[in-house]
């Protein structure tokens, strides 16, 4: 009992603070190492807690397993002392298990897995599938609860089952169920970090560790810096920078994700507005109402950080 007490107090520890979902940067069709090794440096030093690669922001279900693994070593070369959370999808156990099996060789703090995407296993099916692939990782499983990608939601009794696993230790929520988030919090067995990105101040201010969200790539301090507020119980400066981030953020979300988000960054020089198909770059309108949006808070961070 006090190991596994230990292990969930470690968990709590490690799955904490905004981790950052990368993007990956293409130029000609091909990735561009060189963008994404800038974006890594560029970005450890923010105030991140950690990185998340091949995720759905970095478009992994367009990457073969070799630009997976490729664009996985270059993050863990430049990310120097914060941990990496990588992805692990799809609908085939015996495949994916292959996969996790050959991550085994590189540092993880994580692997984050969703549900079997398409073929909606019953709930006891899903609790198959996680035990399965969490026998078989090196590094610890961090759910993955994002229903309108997969076709099948997790469960709070599933989430809660899985928590007695001694390799499930944390939990990205993208569930939109607020009473569901409440009572795997309250349980405290697993680290639960928010995965809307606009429920960051309230999933946090309910107790849970940190977030993995897409929108931390602009302006990364102001999102540590309202983690750090949370967790100094000082609600109040937290409250004015989910503030003054939410117009960003809701602009962020209203065309498919990362187009947006890769728009943004082409603006301010980190790589090419290059999506690989049928991804899309932003609209034109989203795009200079996203710039409007950027340069307030660009204008208010100073007194928001301060």
């Amino acid at each position: 009992m006090q190991a596994v007490q230990q292990a969930q107090q470690q968990a709590q520890q490690v799955f904490s603070g905004i981790w950052l979902p990368l993007v990956t940067p293409f130029a000609g069709g091909a990735v561009d190492h060189g963008a994404l090794a800038r974006l890594v440096a560029r970005y450890a030093g923010s105030g991140i807690a950690g990185f998340v690669v091949c995720g759905s922001t970095g478009e992994a279900a367009a990457l073969d397993e070799a630009e997976q693994l490729a664009v996985l070593d270059t993050v863990l070369s430049g990310a120097g002392a914060l941990p990496v959370i990588m992805g692990v999808a799809g609908s085939q156990l015996k495949q994916v298990q292959v996969r996790v099996r050959r991550l085994a060789e590189r540092p993880l703090a994580g692997l984050l897995a969703p549900a079997p995407y398409y073929v909606r296993p019953s709930q006891a099916g899903l609790l198959d599938y996680f035990h399965a692939l969490a026998d078989s990782a090196a590094a610890p499983l961090v759910l993955y609860d994002i229903p309108y990608r997969t076709g099948v939601k997790l469960e709070t009794e599933t989430i809660l089952a899985l928590a007695t696993h001694p390799n499930i230790r944390a939990i990205k929520d993208c569930g939109g169920d607020y009473h569901g988030t409440q009572s795997v919090i309250a349980d405290g067995r697993l680290a639960v970090l928010a995965g809307e990105d606009h429920q960051v101040l309230g999933t946090l201010c309910l107790g849970g560790t940190g977030a993995i969200i897409a929108s931390a790539h602009l302006y990364p301090e102001l999102f540590a810096a309202l983690a750090r507020a949370v967790a100094g119980q000082r609600l109040d400066p937290a409250r004015r920078i989910f503030h003054a981030l939410m117009p960003m953020i809701r602009l962020l979300f209203t065309e498919p994700n990362p187009g947006p988000l890769k728009a943004m960054l082409t603006r301010e020089g980190w790589l090419r507005d290059e999506l690989r198909a049928p991804m899309t770059p932003a609209s034109a309108g989203l795009q200079a109402a996203l710039a409007q949006a950027c340069e307030q808070i660009g204008a208010a961070a100073p007194d928001l950080l301060g």
